[in-house]
């Protein structure tokens, strides 16, 4: 009995026990979460660092034989912590022991100081206990071979050396088609200019998230959210097309000394833009990409005698064959006078007018065609397609300006390129319905877009008007064009008067057309001294692969659009049809092969 009761005894002073702790547990908890809650809430975010933005990779953009054009590469800034402690192990021993060593290295791997530089530096921040940026910029190479120094290959707790990565963009092609390809802000930021602005929401990728925990002694980062690398843009540019365009319009423009130039390059049955090459004169005289005046509206110049003179042929209104009468002296209509370059009294079949280029002509044959209907005018050329809005990839691309004038009168002058504006990439599809049989396409520099190389979205060719023209007003408007090229007396793109080629060539046959206009000066007035000239042609004339179109603006020292311009598209067509074709004589004739 005594045995039970002391067994009753002990279990009951245990039980007190177990319950006196579980009070004090449960009271304890109860005092945390009332008491001292906002006080374990800050230790909390002492502990946890969250919302630490994992940047993702931009996406590369490409030419269409897969030449990287811009990409985000792997940069690093080079840190050294003088504070270390093994630094100080023994003095200054270790430090002063390699110093030399370091110094000597990094002025041969970096370049930007000397040996002594490095040395003065790293000394000052030994001394003073700093935390410091050795070098700013380095490469992944760069990188390795630093981190493979005497002492710096012992690692970041024996050396003081760390390195903190950053994403730079950059275009392993330099300067070449730059405007086109666009730049960001910053070494990682948003597109601001050309493709990458157009194409930011494929590029940018999606940013991942991480939270940064105290573990022990440690800071670990926990991953929430992994990032999401941009797509890569694939383009129809091609790199050797841009380069070969690049050499010719910078040549030409350094004989001229003009302002600038602009040269595209077009493939014509598919619409795929090969090249673009935007050149401005600096203030040192060297040319650079600055601004993408392929996508600027200008005036056209005589190149929109072709679009006018189209449209009047397909109203029935004139005919190829017909005759005009031009005086060499200045042409009154209903006020407005118009003069031509050719000063002879002559008469002129429509082909030869467009070949010669006469403004007084041209301004016979749209008024004969038009008179006292301006609104009738325009919408003949709408017809054509030259107004539709045409979608661009280009971010801030120009729509065309071809506006019904408030006078009968002006239409004269609109119909040899005044008045109105265009773009040289519109020019550009004009003449390449032209030369693709009157089948006119949007030209496009953007043809797929890939995500961890698997392709999410393609662009092809797109239709914007099925045929511009009649078969005949065609074939009447290709041989006037024929003729700016290859007919020695009249074509203002055949040969100078000193017997100089122009736009002919040996190797290839080009057709097209010279444009020349007056350029306005800051308060609206056209300038006798300012010229801006075109050459727009395709080749080879008899089955066409590209169209191109070059423009240069106020040239020093005289002007000849079919000289200059057309003689940046010769070297162009006859370099870019080297590798894709060869010619035979058959029957006498020039004919132009592709290679299989």
């Amino acid at each position: 009995m005594k045995k039970h009761n002391l067994t009753i005894v002990r279990f009951a002073i245990l039980f007190a026990i177990i319950f006196a702790g579980f009070t004090c547990v449960v009271i304890k908890i109860l005092y945390i979460q009332h008491v001292e809650d906002e006080l374990w809430s800050k230790f909390e975010q002492k502990q946890i660092k969250s919302d630490i933005v994992i940047p993702p990779k931009r996406g590369n953009i490409l030419d269409e034989n897969g030449h990287i054009l811009a990409a985000s590469l792997p940069r690093y800034k080079v840190y050294m912590d003088t504070r270390v402690e093994a630094l100080h192990l023994g003095g200054d021993t270790l430090f002063t022991k390699y110093v030399d060593s370091i110094a000597i290295g990094l002025s041969q791997i970096v370049g930007n100081k000397s040996a002594q530089e490095y040395k003065n530096e790293m000394v000052r921040a030994f001394r003073q206990g700093r935390y410091f940026c050795i070098c700013p910029n380095v490469d992944y190479i760069q990188k390795k071979q630093i981190e493979n120094l005497p002492l710096v290959n012992r690692g970041v707790y024996k050396s003081g050396f760390s390195y903190e990565p950053n994403n730079h963009r950059a275009r392993p092609y330099g300067d070449l088609g730059s405007r086109t390809i666009g730049n960001v802000l910053g070494q990682a930021g948003h597109g601001i200019v050309g493709l990458e602005k157009g194409y930011e929401e494929y590029l940018c990728g999606t940013a991942g998230l991480s939270v940064r925990s105290r573990i022990g002694s440690s800071w670990t980062d926990v991953q929430v959210r992994e990032a999401e690398n941009g797509c890569d843009i694939i383009t129809t540019l091609d790199v050797d097309l841009l380069d070969i365009c690049d050499k010719s319009l910078r040549q030409r423009l350094e004989h001229t000394r003009a302002d600038w130039g602009c040269c595209i390059l077009m493939e014509t049955s598919s619409g795929e833009i090969k090249a673009i090459n935007n050149l401005k004169r600096t203030s040192e005289g060297t040319y650079q990409e600055m601004e993408n005046h392929a996508v600027i509206r200008i005036e056209p110049g005589s190149t929109f005698k072709t679009i006018a003179l189209m449209a009047t042929m397909e109203e029935g209104e004139i005919a190829i064959d017909d005759t005009i009468t031009i005086s060499k002296k200045p042409w009154d209509y209903k006020g407005l006078d118009h003069k031509d370059a050719h000063k002879i009294d002559t008469v002129f079949t429509v082909r030869n007018a467009l070949a010669i280029s006469s403004n007084i002509a041209m301004a016979k044959i749209i008024t004969r065609g038009f008179d006292g209907s301006a609104k009738k005018f325009v919408q003949s050329i709408e017809k054509l397609g030259v107004c539709d809005s045409i979608r661009s990839e280009i971010p801030g691309a120009h729509q065309n300006k071809i506006l019904i004038p408030n006078d009968e009168a002006t239409i004269a002058k609109m119909s040899y390129g005044y008045f109105v504006e265009m773009t040289p990439m519109n020019i550009l599809m004009f003449y390449n319905a032209i030369a693709n049989g009157g089948k006119m396409v949007r030209p496009y520099i953007v043809k797929e877009i890939r995500k961890q190389g698997d392709v999410i979205e393609t662009f092809d060719t797109e239709v914007i008007q099925s045929s511009i023209c009649s078969r005949s007003t065609l074939r009447d408007i290709k041989s006037a064009l024929h003729d700016v090229v290859w007919d020695n007396a009249l074509g203002t793109a055949s040969v100078s008067k000193w017997g100089n080629k122009k736009a002919q060539s040996k190797l290839v046959s080009i057709a097209g057309k010279t444009g020349t206009a007056q350029i306005r000066d800051d308060r609206g007035r056209y300038s006798a001294n300012n010229h801006r000239m075109t050459f727009v042609g395709y080749f080879p004339e008899e089955d066409p692969m590209y169209t191109c179109i070059c423009v240069i603006a106020n040239p020093k020292g005289g002007y000849d659009s079919g000289l200059d311009c057309g003689i940046v598209v010769r070297n162009i067509a006859e370099k870019a049809i080297a590798n894709q074709g060869f010619y035979e004589i058959e029957d006498g004739q020039l004919v132009f092969k592709t290679k299989r």
